[in-house]
């Protein structure tokens, strides 16, 4: 089967325009029929254009263009993965902005994408790796940061309301439906079968 080229285009909104990939990818000699676009967010991979591009057109041999990385997605971890896919079956990806991998090599030269390959997925595991340690560190210190300033973090321990010993008995006793007791303390369904399990165990 003869490999094709396929040209993928992005912005995060309806409200941008595709306009200046789409003219870089003429310049190239793409046809509209060969450029699939997304109005999509590049937070992840879910998008309706890239799905349909990557598990229905591409096939092994093919070559994908796009303008630069952060078309394929704003996660570096993503982007890392995306690489890995596209070498393990042997799809060339070009990226207009990184003009070592659109450059035409002789058969016997192919190791030179090969290796930039493995550089830009091992950059992009490292960057990603540490962006995700940079998150953890900044989550910790204001975890730090909220308890020397004498915040309690997560829910705040369930309270007994004023009126429980008395609407609990009545409660208990049959007087007073679940539901009133509930009314009556002002506490939600879950929150009050705890209190009568706190109750109940401390008898």
């Amino acid at each position: 089967m003869e490999s094709r080229t396929y040209y993928y285009a992005r912005v995060s909104s309806k409200e941008q325009n595709l306009d200046r990939q789409i003219a870089a990818f003429k310049a190239l000699g793409a046809q509209e029929r060969d450029i699939i676009t997304d109005k999509e967010s590049g937070k992840d991979l879910e998008r309706i254009g890239y799905q349909a591009l990557k598990n229905a057109m591409l096939r092994r041999g093919d070559t994908l263009v796009i303008k630069s990385l952060d078309r394929l997605s704003r996660n570096k971890s993503d982007i890392k993965n995306e690489l890995q896919f596209f070498k393990d079956n042997q799809i060339r990806l070009k990226v207009i902005d990184l003009p070592t991998t659109m450059m035409e090599l002789p058969e016997g030269q192919k190791w030179v994408f090969e290796m930039v390959n493995n550089v830009l997925i091992e950059v992009l595991g490292t960057i990603a790796e540490q962006e995700r340690e940079i998150i953890r560190k900044r989550q910790a210190e204001g975890i730090k940061a909220a308890k020397a300033k004498g915040k309690i973090l997560g829910r705040p321990a369930l309270q007994f309301p004023n009126n429980w010993k008395e609407i609990y008995s009545s409660w208990k006793a049959g007087t007073i439906t679940a539901k009133t007791a509930m009314e009556q303390t002002q506490t939600k369904r879950t929150s009050f079968y705890k209190l009568v399990k706190l109750t109940e165990e401390n008898n």
